[in-house]
């Protein structure tokens, strides 16, 4: 989907585009230029991070799949829905209508990772292994009973723990992911809190809709601008700031974008965002608050997702009860799809 398409290209040698750019986004519109009159000119289609494709979106990709195309769909059905209206990959896997292969199996090459056997076991409604042996592991917990605590360790660990420990840039290569924007540890309040640690606000800096932005901050898209084919949940790292022609610009996957100021509230800063908005994203390393205060968003799917997030390192910051909460509860409300019933 939106995320570390370069990683795909590289493992694949073939190139790798969210499906907005693959339909071919018009901006006057704001449809797709290809559809069943301008078909897609392929004989195979691989879809990753399935799960986040809502029905509109996967409507107008199986429009403008040629008729004698195969169509192979890979996710995990067992993360968060799409934003989006629908449950597009479970309705798919439940309807028995087409063939489906589970990966279920831990290798032995990847047993040693405590991190992919701890996400299976959440998945499977246990609690992750949380005690450490002494050596060098690539998953954490740290117990913090209050928030003020929490934030002051998520903090230190941020800045100075993970990038001495594992050589890790803090601003680019470890991400805080949080269960909901609100509260202390919330990605809102985390993101001034991180702000000012890792790149304090000088003189070069603009504020609107709420936040200050300045050179060097990680900031997030987050809606569709067709315009400049920038998508809601794309990251990007501040270059730049014009304050005599009222711009600023922003680095996405290697690409300048420019902004007037008077645009910044497609912006937000990004050193902690929700895990909801961090779906079909991989980042070297990810810090999770779970804290009782998040509690009508602590559920199984929402930590799982963000646990498989982290590609080397995951940290868990707060209280073992809110993860025993998380990990019990299955929490995701039901979704009123009819697609189920519709293919089969």
């Amino acid at each position: 989907m939106r995320a570390d398409g370069a990683r795909r290209q590289a493992r694949t040698g073939l190139e790798a585009k969210t499906i907005h750019r693959l339909l071919e986004t018009d901006p006057k519109t704001g449809g797709f230029r290809r559809d069943d009159a301008n078909p897609l000119a392929c004989d195979l289609l691989v879809v990753d991070e399935t799960s986040m494709v809502d029905v509109p979106l996967m409507r107008s990709l199986l429009r403008a799949l040629p008729e004698a195309a195969a169509l192979l769909i890979v996710g995990d059905v067992d993360q968060l829905p799409s934003v989006g209206p629908g449950q597009v990959l479970g309705g798919i896997i439940g309807s028995g209508a087409v063939a489906v292969v589970r990966l279920t199996e831990v290798f032995r090459q990847a047993a040693d990772s405590r991190v992919i056997v701890n996400a299976h076991r959440i998945n499977r409604g246990q609690m992750p292994e949380l005690e450490q042996t002494g050596a060098k592991s690539d998953f954490y917990f740290i117990d913090a009973a209050e928030p003020e605590d929490g934030v002051q360790k998520l903090l230190t660990i941020v800045r100075d723990r993970i990038p001495k420990a594992f050589g890790l840039d803090p601003v680019r290569d470890i991400q805080v992911l949080c269960p909901m924007n609100r509260g202390g540890l919330g990605a809102r309040s985390l993101n001034v809190e991180l702000q000012k640690a890792l790149n304090p606000p000088g003189d070069v800096r603009v504020d609107r809709f709420g936040w200050t932005f300045c050179p060097g901050d990680k900031v997030m898209q987050v809606e569709n601008d067709y315009d400049r084919e920038v998508y809601n949940g794309d990251l990007g790292i501040i270059s730049r700031i014009n304050m005599e022609e009222s711009e600023l610009v922003v680095i996405f996957d290697g690409r300048d974008v420019t902004y007037g100021f008077g645009e910044l509230d497609e912006l937000v800063l990004a050193y902690a965002t929700t895990i909801h908005k961090s779906q079909g994203s991989e980042y070297p390393a990810v810090v999770i608050p779970v804290t009782t205060q998040h509690y009508t968003m602590l559920a199984r799917n929402r930590l799982y997702t963000g646990v498989t997030r982290g590609k080397r390192l995951v940290v868990l910051i707060g209280q073992r009860k809110a993860l025993a909460i998380a990990v019990r509860n299955q929490g995701a409300r039901r979704r009123w799809s009819k697609l189920r019933e519709w293919l089969s």
